[in-house]
């Protein structure tokens, strides 16, 4: 019974510890949507849904199709990097839009 303890005790501490966080880990070799589900649910292993290593795979429907979506999976930091890029081309559009229509009420030439 002692060496069952025993035996317990040295398997548990010397086996490898999941990093505690995404500052710990590796960058990805490769894009995260070509990852299979597996790969990245052990990627994710430790991690918290909030940690900005934390992979999200989102399904988005594909132009043209009825029901064919493409699967798409980045990390939260690259989620919010793509947010922040639309919301400014957004408002660069916005932005070019409102210079021209204002243009043609300054001249009265519209």
């Amino acid at each position: 019974m002692l060496k069952i303890v025993i035996a317990l005790a040295l398997a548990v501490s010397t086996a490898p510890a999941a990093p505690a966080s995404g500052a710990e880990r590796a960058p990805l070799d490769r894009p995260a949507s070509t990852m299979t589900n597996a790969e990245i649910k052990a990627y994710n292993v430790g991690l918290a849904a909030t940690d900005p290593q934390y992979i999200k795979c989102r399904k988005i429907e594909e132009i043209g199709s009825l029901v064919k979506k493409a699967r798409v999976c980045h990390t939260n930091d690259e989620w919010k990097q793509l947010w922040v890029q639309g919301n400014q081309d957004s408002r660069d559009t916005m932005d070019a839009y409102a210079s021209k229509a204002g243009d043609c009420r300054a001249t009265g030439t519209c």
